[in-house]
């Protein structure tokens, strides 16, 4: 498959868009010509998102549908209510996503199933529900947001990890499968992007508050690369139907050191992150500092490498 995607006069599907990278993928794919279909359960940001789309691009159409895609009927819904009025879409972006830190013993399972629902079970439903519609549209593509976590799987982020590993290797599945039908897939391994994951971050129950606040500063500190050059970088990866998109050194650097040590790379991110989240304390007696920007609300436990980019 070596066609370049065609976005102009073609529907895309995104989720996850009233923030973040999603909020700057519908930006894109608007600028590009795309008509957009945005599904987010933050009705307010959604709506807000939609009318800066159609206040900028009247001629599209642009459509939102507010759910919490954690809900599997929720997620049935959204793909009866594409398809009652798309049966051939161009492109679906399976970018909602949240966070969940603490090692495995300090969460509960309902936890653990919350965070596998939102970030592979979503995923896999919808693009089965709507697999016949891209199928419908020749030269369609299926984008799916994995995470650094999906590439290396760091002490403390068991249900995080285990979510985007799952969609990494069901996206590679999917791309061997869908070739035949002239379907592209790209999965994309965002590193630190500055998006509100951090804030919306979900903390595991058995995680005592002593142990994760010191990760806020860690985070500041993390979460550097802009949504909007993560969006073009991945609109980019679609237009040349790209199969693996890194995005940010924060990516790059740790899927290396995986490759170079499959074993040992584990305990090495993990030494790394302690001396981090070492600096980021307050010393006893700290020199006055000009006043910093709040920080997330909850963040994963120290002993938890944080997450490093936010799918919504």
């Amino acid at each position: 498959m070596t066609a370049p995607y065609r976005f102009a006069g073609r529907t895309a599907v995104l989720t996850g868009a009233a923030s973040g990278i999603g909020e700057q993928i519908a930006y894109g794919l608007a600028r590009r010509g795309s008509h957009v279909v945005l599904v987010d359960r933050d009705a307010t940001g959604l709506t807000a998102v939609a009318d800066r789309v159609r206040a900028d691009h009247p001629a599209l159409v642009v459509e939102t549908i507010v759910a919490d895609l954690a809900e599997r009927a929720a997620v049935s819904a959204v793909a009866d209510q594409v398809l009652a009025s798309h049966p051939a879409l161009g492109l679906l972006v399976n970018n909602a996503g949240i966070a969940l830190g603490g090692r495995f013993d300090q969460v509960t399972i309902d936890e653990f199933e919350t965070v596998m629902n939102v970030n592979f079970r979503a995923p896999m439903l919808l693009t089965h529900a709507l697999l016949p519609a891209l199928k419908a549209a020749p030269g369609s593509h299926l984008v799916n947001v994995s995470s650094l976590f999906g590439l290396i799987a760091p002490y403390g982020q068991s249900a995080y990890s285990a979510s985007k590993f799952a969609l990494r290797g069901l996206s590679g599945v999917l791309r061997a499968e869908l070739a035949e039908n002239d379907i592209g897939v790209t999965t994309v391994h965002p590193g630190g992007i500055r998006t509100s994951i951090a804030a919306s971050a979900l903390v595991g129950s058995g995680v005592p508050a002593s142990e994760f606040e010191p990760n806020r500063r860690l985070f500041d500190a993390l979460l550097t690369f802009p949504p909007s050059k993560a969006a073009e970088q991945i609109l980019r990866a679609v237009a040349r139907r790209k199969a693996r998109l890194l995005i940010a050194s924060s990516a790059k650097l740790p899927d290396m050191l995986a490759r170079l040590a499959p074993v040992g790379h584990t305990r090495i991110m993990q030494v790394l992150t302690a001396a981090m989240t070492s600096r980021s304390r307050p010393s006893a007696a700290p020199a006055p500092t000009p006043p910093a920007a709040p920080a997330p609300s909850a963040a994963p436990a120290p002993s938890a490498v944080p997450v490093p980019e936010a799918d919504r």
